[in-house]
């Protein structure tokens, strides 16, 4: 029996049974327990290869097999769980722009800020940079791509600017840190690499970053900065 054999065959052990407890006793035949007395002899001679009806596999096989099938069924739940924007039938670009980006997001591939100017709920205009990979880890975005609710920069954002009360508000993240006392203008320091995101339209958004204008009908006005880290993890 070659490895791949050897695999299979205990796969097919291992989905069958909860403990390696379990298949030994699956190899013990009423005979054995009349003749043994001891059911622990009894599995122990199975486990030794000296007894039983099939398939001898060790206790560390059993359970290394065992515990690398749940990692793999936990990381496939988990990965169908969190890209919220799966399956979701999206027709405006922004939340298409969001979407592809995702799960780059969550695993730290790209880092993306997203600029969003609009009216709240009090008809009021309001703008600001939102950090999107921190905004999934706490937040369901389960609403927006729904359409339930749209994402707007709140108080707690990276940046936040209230044109009627004309309230400022900056932030730093755990992915960036927030220079706002530059006289050129906003900058975002991302923590990883320490590179520069110059947010302003009018120059280069700085290394490793693009700056996207995004058309869309759900804002006044959207533009995603997308960053690649160079730094190794």
């Amino acid at each position: 029996m070659d490895r791949d054999e050897g695999l299979t065959a205990v796969d097919n052990i291992v989905t069958q049974f909860n403990t390696y407890e379990d298949f030994l006793d699956s190899q013990i035949t009423t005979v054995d327990l009349y003749y043994l007395e001891d059911e622990g002899l009894a599995r122990q001679l199975v486990e030794l290869g000296y007894r039983g009806t099939g398939e001898v596999v060790k206790r560390e096989d059993f359970e290394a097999r065992k515990a690398a099938i749940e990692i793999a069924r936990l990381a496939e739940r988990t990965q169908k769980k969190t890209l919220t924007s799966a399956g979701k039938d999206l027709q405006d670009n922004f939340l298409k722009a969001l979407a592809v980006r995702e799960e780059d997001n969550r695993n730290g591939k790209v880092s993306t800020v997203i600029f969003i100017r609009d009216r709240n709920s009090h008809g009021q205009e309001i703008s600001g940079y939102i950090d999107y990979a921190h905004r999934l880890k706490i937040e369901d975005f389960e609403v927006y791509f729904s359409g339930k609710r749209r994402l707007l920069p709140k108080p707690t954002d990276m940046s936040f600017y209230n044109w009627d009360s004309h309230i400022a508000v900056w932030n730093s993240t755990p992915n960036y840190q927030v220079i706002a006392d530059n006289p050129e203008g906003l900058l975002f320091k991302y923590k990883r690499d320490r590179k520069i995101l110059n947010v302003d339209p009018k120059v280069s958004p700085g290394d490793n970053s693009t700056r996207t204008p995004i058309q869309t009908e759900l804002y006044i006005q959207a533009v995603i900065f997308d960053h690649i880290s160079r730094r190794k993890t």
